[in-house]
């Protein structure tokens, strides 16, 4: 829990209202998830620009998950959806066209559901070693 009590002291310090700073410890297979959420205003506090302090806070988790044998990822929820982007957001069935090349170098077009979209990024990114 010292990655936990960490990371909230960082964040108080970055942002204007401490008092709404939440982070949520979940444990699986994978580490340890830190979920933090902030007030809308101060998100940007916590990202930084293009994610510097994002990154800053994840490089510093896991030098201290280097120290005590374990892997922490931070993940900083983003509480500022408004209702008309949620009416505008694409469902799982809604389709993409995707271009691919096949063996022969020709490009075709592949008809992917957003889901499968997702998974087969999600894919790709579990493939990175970081």
């Amino acid at each position: 829990m010292i990655e936990q009590q960490f990371v909230e002291y960082v964040v108080k310090e970055l942002v204007d209202n401490p008092d709404q700073v939440s982070i949520t410890r979940t444990e699986d297979s994978r580490g340890v998830l830190l979920e933090l959420t902030v007030a809308p205003e101060d998100l940007g506090r916590v990202i930084g620009r293009h994610g510097a302090t994002a990154q800053s806070l994840r490089t510093l988790l896991r030098a201290l998950g280097v120290k005590n044998g374990s892997r922490y990822n931070l993940k900083i929820v983003d509480t500022d959806k408004n209702e008309a982007a949620d009416d505008n957001a694409m469902t799982d069935n809604d389709e993409i066209v995707d271009t691919v090349e096949n063996r022969d170098g020709d490009s075709v077009e592949n008809t992917l559901s957003r889901a499968e979209k997702l998974r087969e990024d999600l894919a790709e990114l579990d493939d990175l070693d970081i």
